[in-house]
């Protein structure tokens, strides 16, 4: 599903792909199967792992990948395109191949997220959508997983639409901080469209309104009794907020048996604030009271604030998890990677650059996870050629590709393969999973990392390592293009 499904996201791509497509067609190599990667070269934030996000909406884009007759009739205004080219584009229809990881899966630098093998012009038109669904989603998920991290088993609730650049942003941005483990959102448009869990209450405009701050509360907790959450902040939390609170919870609710409700801070010392309100309420008898919190929170606030014995049960997150704020590039890139012979052989391609960390890693390859049978950890990634097999019954020796005198044993694992195939022949065979699925999934395999790849200081830097055979490819390319 699409947040606009009236737009037609074929023509949202960088100029450069149609200016190659139809150079490819005028060379004749239009329909040169090729191998393209998608993968992304350093963590956010510093941190350990990524989450991969955005496929199902991949999946959407390739099932309607298309050129309309108002495309076709601008190119052909550009005065640059072949008819052939546009005649071409007249009758697209994607026929290739797509292996990703699926959606919550924990990611690391330079491993394929994507990969699509397909005529040339075919891959390249993919590039740009699929590095913005991609770069953004991830992005956002994994600032939620840090984020929901720090909150230590709190709820923690997405509440950024307002500041999000966009209204695309702010859709997506939701739909990519469930994945990374938040419980809900305020975008009611997100749970509209993916069952995104929308919650909300009152914003200060509804204390200014009335004429005491008693008579809002007490209105609102007569309109909305189960679920009534009162914003306490709005001239004075601990003299009036708080007691008025508490006054409309025994006039109302009381009365009805109703126990569960709850407070919100927007401001101040929430630290100090929040014990003592947390006091004032078991002291009334409300323990069931829960206190939500918001007001510019990110993972590290939310740290300091637990680790000051705030009495926190929820965290409202806006403009630092919408839009990333302290790192809100994710990265990713999309590289060719092997072009197909017509014996269908491949020729592995390598771009090389004087910035070592845009070298590429070439060929056609499969990505492996190596997990304990002992403990379910986690324990390496492996890179190989696609033709090649792990035997995980023996011990393979894993090297840190940014360090090559850094290695390890890996003994007593289970391989098992992260790419999928999610097209084939340009029909899909993946199985789209529902978004709780994907939510779950994302935090179980979070679960399998150990605790020191997960910490926001200094992680542990996770293993990525090349087959002896990918690094006797890559390394022959390196010395032949010297």
């Amino acid at each position: 599903m699409t947040v606009n499904d009236k737009l037609n996201f074929t023509m949202l791509c960088d100029f450069y792909e149609l200016t190659m497509g139809n150079g490819y067609l005028d060379a004749g190599m239009g329909d040169r199967i090729c191998y393209f990667d998608l993968f992304f070269r350093t963590v956010p934030d510093g941190g350990g792992f990524a989450i991969a996000a955005g496929l199902d909406q991949i999946i959407s884009y390739i099932q309607d990948l298309h050129f309309g007759p108002e495309d076709i009739a601008y190119l052909r205004g550009r005065g640059i395109f072949s008819e052939k080219f546009l005649e071409y584009l007249a009758n697209f229809k994607f026929t290739g191949d797509i292996w990703a990881v699926p959606e919550g899966t924990p990611v690391f630098p330079y491993e394929p997220l994507v990969t699509v093998r397909a005529p040339a012009i075919q891959a390249q038109l993919l590039e740009t959508y699929m590095l913005c669904v991609v770069n953004h989603q991830s992005l956002i998920a994994t600032k939620a997983s840090r984020i929901v991290r720090a909150a230590q088993g709190r709820t923690v609730l997405e509440f950024g639409s307002r500041r999000a650049q966009g209204a695309d942003a702010a859709i997506m941005g939701a739909r990519a901080a469930y994945i990374g483990g938040c419980a809900g959102t305020a975008c009611a448009i997100s749970d509209q469209l993916f069952g995104v869990p929308a919650g909300g209450t009152m914003a200060h405009a509804w204390v200014q309104m009335f004429d005491t701050e008693l008579d809002a509360f007490r209105a609102y907790c007569r309109t909305y009794p189960q679920n009534a959450t009162l914003l306490v902040d709005t001239y004075n939390t601990l003299q009036s907020g708080i007691p008025n609170a508490i006054r409309a919870f025994d006039e109302i609710l009381k009365p009805m048996g109703i126990k569960k409700c709850g407070i919100r801070l927007d401001s101040g010392d929430l630290a100090y604030l929040t014990r003592i309100a947390r006091k004032m309420l078991d002291d009334a008898g409300w323990t069931e009271c829960a206190i939500t919190c918001s007001n510019s929170l990110d993972e590290y606030i939310i740290q300091d604030l637990i680790n000051q014995g705030a009495c926190i049960d929820c965290f409202g997150v806006g403009e630092r998890l919408i839009t990333a704020k302290s790192d809100p590039v994710f990265g990713g890139v999309y590289k060719l990677a092997g072009v197909e012979n017509p014996d269908g052989t491949i020729t592995p391609k390598i771009k090389i650059s004087e910035n070592v960390a845009k070298i590429t890693n070439p060929h056609f390859k499969k990505v492996y996870r190596f997990y304990s049978r002992s403990t379910g950890k986690a324990l390496a990634d492996y890179l190989c050629v696609h033709d090649e097999t792990v035997d995980d019954s023996g011990t393979i020796e894993i090297f840190d590709p940014d360090a090559t005198w850094k290695h390890k044993e890996v003994y007593d694992f289970k391989a098992k393969e992260l790419l999928v195939p999610i097209f084939q022949g340009g029909e899909l065979v993946y199985d789209r999973p529902t978004l709780p699925q994907i939510k779950a999934y994302c935090a179980e395999q979070i679960g399998t990392l150990w605790a020191e790849v997960c910490r926001f200081e200094n992680p542990h830097h996770y293993y990525v390592d090349l087959s002896q055979k990918l690094w006797d490819i890559k390394n022959k390319l390196l010395h032949e293009r010297k």
